[in-house]
């Protein structure tokens, strides 16, 4: 198996039409070097919208892919159409509100869409592999590590893993999201070069094309501008779950672990081919520095997408968290929200009601309600018996 590259970081990024542009240097680089990829594939791409399975669509992203295997890159599939893919077999106009006709559907399309990308992929003499994921899979450590280590393991034997939200089984309280997220964590739980969405739109534009007909296309951007977030519209299908903004926080996501990200139109001709050249399609979106992702550890705890509750902070705390990464102490906490268990995962919230980090709770929700604002000498009279100075210590905080 080839050896994966050493990224170079980028250098001095400058500015233009109000975002942060990819460095001087050609930023398709990391394209043309990247040797681990996870394409996300959306709903509208895969069934022709709500027309059943694209099998020619899905045939020429194969061959595609078997490029990609050719120029020593392995590669992740997450694909979306479980449930649009039911929807056609069931003959159902519109995407079910009621979860188990939701499950159901998820259940009879999962079928025809494994199967669909089996011979595809098959037709290149490449091995594939099925993995279903919920957020209770990807919250549990240990799950996730589990994961992990499949993932991992299925590369090494030059196999191709399909991936999907196991919809059949996810209700709202164990559900990801959109596979947007899910093809970002993936990207984490593998340690991806490049995460590529492919989308039905050419990639981020400055405003909705669809209603300001003067928007650009952004060629390339560096993820962590500001900017990008007034441009991303919220816009859904209605096969699918995710608009721009899920694909700009999956990029967010993740460059957390070195990621970029290249959202792109599904249909250009060999868009993949094109991405692998380093062609100016669709929008690439850059780290500040792909060699400084967030220890894996960290990684996991930053992207878990459950809070299982929240801790008001004044400012002092939120000044000590932001400037310095000190862990939490109970004497800048004001309020407590939600109810949890030690090792849960809960936000720090600003006093202007943001997120500044989040992290693992020492303490369930009743041991905070009584710890609020207290000193460290406090918290054994407090609770009547000897605790962790820290509500979250460092080691297990990460500031947003």
């Amino acid at each position: 198996m080839a050896r994966r590259p050493t990224r170079r970081p980028p250098p001095t990024d400058h500015r233009a039409h109000g975002v942060t542009t990819a460095p001087t240097r050609d930023p398709r680089d990391v394209l043309r070097t990247a040797r681990r990829w996870v394409v996300k594939i959306g709903s509208s791409m895969l069934t022709a919208n709500g027309r059943g399975l694209d099998h020619d669509a899905i045939a020429r992203w194969s061959a595609q892919i078997a490029r990609l295997r050719d120029a020593e890159c392995e590669v992740v599939v997450v694909s979306s159409g479980a449930v649009a893919q039911g929807m056609s077999r069931l003959a159902l106009k519109s995407r079910p509100k009621a979860v188990h006709t939701l499950q159901a559907a998820a259940a009879v399309g999962q079928m025809g869409l494994v199967r669909a990308w089996d011979t595809a992929l098959g037709a290149h003499h490449i091995t594939t592999a099925q993995i279903l994921i919920t957020h209770d899979d990807v919250g549990n450590r240990q799950r996730y590590l589990n994961a992990r280590n499949a993932l991992r393991e299925l590369l090494a034997f030059g196999v191709v893993p399909v991936v999907n939200e196991n919809d059949t089984v996810a209700v709202d309280e164990i559900r990801l999201g959109d596979n947007d997220r899910l093809g970002a964590m993936t990207a984490g739980l593998i340690e991806a070069d490049v995460l590529v969405i492919l989308t039905d739109q050419q990639g981020l534009f400055t405003a909705d094309p669809r209603t300001h007909p003067d928007a650009t296309l952004i060629r390339d951007a560096m993820i962590d501008d500001a900017a990008l977030t007034d441009m991303a519209g919220d816009s859904k299908g209605a096969l699918g779950r995710g608009g721009m903004k899920t694909k700009l926080e999956a990029a967010q996501m993740a460059a957390r672990s070195g990621a970029a990200t290249l959202i792109a139109y599904g249909h250009h001709d060999d868009v993949l081919d094109a991405a692998l050249r380093g062609d100016p399609v669709g929008t690439l979106l850059m780290p500040r520095d792909p060699r400084a992702g967030l220890p894996a550890r960290k990684r996991w705890i930053a992207d878990q997408l459950q809070r299982r509750g929240r801790l008001y902070l004044d400012s002092g705390a939120t000044d000590a968290l932001q400037s310095t990464g000190r862990s939490l102490l109970p004497v800048g906490v004001t309020r407590v929200e939600g109810r949890f268990q030690r090792g849960d995962v809960v936000g720090c919230i600003a006093p202007d009601g943001h997120e500044v980090a989040r992290g693992l709770i020492n303490y369930s929700a009743d041991e905070v309600s009584r710890l609020l604002g207290a000193r460290g000498a406090d918290i054994a009279n407090r609770l009547g018996y000897p605790g962790d100075p820290e509500l979250i210590h460092r080691d297990n905080l990460v500031v947003r």
